[in-house]
């Protein structure tokens, strides 16, 4: 697993790596649904934010 983080954290080093993290980000773990969110919708985006957090961790457990 050692090799697959570090590859995550080289990855996601350079610049253009950054940037497509941030977007992950913002389109993801900072979005806010509205109050009339579906079940499904709410499900569907905290999936999303869990592997976007996933990518998160491995890139700091492969610094």
């Amino acid at each position: 697993m050692k090799e697959v983080e570090q590859n995550y954290a080289r990855t996601f080093s350079t610049a253009a790596g950054a940037a497509v993290l941030a977007h992950l980000r913002r389109i993801t773990i900072e979005r806010v649904l509205g109050p009339n969110a579906s079940d499904s919708e709410l499900r569907g985006l905290e999936a999303q934010r869990a592997l976007v957090h996933q990518i998160e961790t491995l890139i700091q457990r492969g610094k």
